[in-house]
């Protein structure tokens, strides 16, 4: 494993976060683009003094001028900027004014679709019972521009839905200070390691520097959202993780068995509430505090033990995901839904037995 393409990318983008961060607070905050629970209360919030939000300006700062010192901008490379430029603008939009989800999950679409139409896209999958799930065989071709061009049906259909579904589970999971920038760069750390780990192709190098420069960027984010937080990442900094860790598990030979794990708690805190609201007849993308996160709270947890549990939870099921094959992953992530309901089940036992202090972080 060559050192620069693993350390330089992840400290320059380290050092570009932290001195972008800091400025990203102080116009915010000079702008008066603060988040104020007393005048805009939303049932998700729940700091308590007025806390800028807008951390994806700096994340794609960050990122994006660190690949450009170590990458050659091809086709690929231009449709994720592209795609990430607009993420971010949609977020930060979102963070600073509202907008509705439905809208914003569209441009989710748009933004993925630039790059599906690149041609990034899932050939397969691995089955964790033996062998492949290719996702190639039923394709589309037509001629365009005297080009013979090919839609691989289920693979792009596949990536439309997965890079959205990264995009806002990693945001549902953002309530607490520290809690989903420090998830992001160990599962980006996680993914980069792997992506060179598992393969001598030197094309894999780039899908690497990529992942390195996303945990950088997130590690210096983390600093100034951890307890008590300067920033909130919002809308424009989780929608983005999410945007790349997609792309991320797409290139570096379709990871996508190694991010269900490692994200386990937020998808699996995901795939519960889209349950629950769908059956409890509300609409799936409006928020509320049934959360992991806000039940931990309610319980009596404080802020940094939440975002500690978060890390201690993610590093665990990254290292797994380093370690073991398709089979043993699918049987982590079962055995993380039991641990999970278990873990659940325990704490509301144990909260509602004895009278609950009030907590301060």
């Amino acid at each position: 494993m060559n050192a620069a393409i693993t350390a330089l990318p992840f400290f320059i983008s380290l050092v570009l976060s932290l001195v972008i961060t800091p400025l990203t607070i102080w116009l915010l905050t000079k702008w008066g683009l603060v988040i104020d629970p007393k005048k805009t209360p939303h049932p998700a919030h729940i700091h308590k003094q007025p806390v800028p939000k807008g951390g994806g300006a700096a994340i794609f700062l960050a990122v994006f001028l660190t690949l450009a010192l170590f990458l050659k901008f091809d086709k690929h490379l231009m449709a994720i900027t592209l795609a990430a430029a607009i993420t971010v603008v949609v977020g930060l939009i979102d963070d600073v004014r509202g907008m509705n989800p439905y809208l914003r999950l569209s441009i989710n679409f748009l933004a993925v679709g630039i790059i599906v139409a690149s041609g990034i896209g899932i050939a397969f999958v691995s089955n964790p019972f033996g062998g492949i799930i290719d996702l190639s065989q039923l394709r589309w071709g037509f001629d365009f521009l005297g080009k013979h061009h090919e839609i691989w049906i289920l693979a792009d259909i596949f990536a439309l839905l997965w890079i959205p579904i990264l995009m806002n589970a990693i945001n549902w999971s953002s309530g607490v200070d520290g809690q989903i920038s420090g998830v992001v760069a160990i599962a980006a750390l996680a993914l980069g390691i792997i992506s060179l780990n598992y393969s001598a192709d030197i094309a894999q190098w780039p899908v690497a520097t990529l992942a390195f420069a996303l945990s950088g960027a997130f590690v210096g984010l983390t600093i100034f959202h951890f307890y008590p937080q300067k920033i909130m990442p919002g809308y424009s900094a989780t929608s983005l993780a999410g945007l790349l860790l997609g792309v991320i598990s797409i290139l570096a030979t379709a990871k996508v068995g190694t991010v269900l794990v490692v994200l386990g708690v937020p998808l699996i805190d995901f795939g519960y509430l889209i349950i629950k609201r769908i059956m409890a007849g509300k609409s799936p993308v409006w928020g509320d505090r049934n959360h992991l996160h806000h039940k931990l709270l309610d319980m009596g947890w404080g802020k940094r033990r939440i975002a500690l549990f978060y890390w201690l939870i993610t590093v665990t099921l990254a290292v797994a995901a380093v370690k073991f094959e398709a089979r043993s992953k699918l049987l982590i992530m079962i055995g993380l839904v039991i641990s999970m309901l278990l873990f659940v089940l325990w704490q509301y036992s144990s909260h509602y037995s004895k009278p609950s202090a009030q907590d301060n972080g």
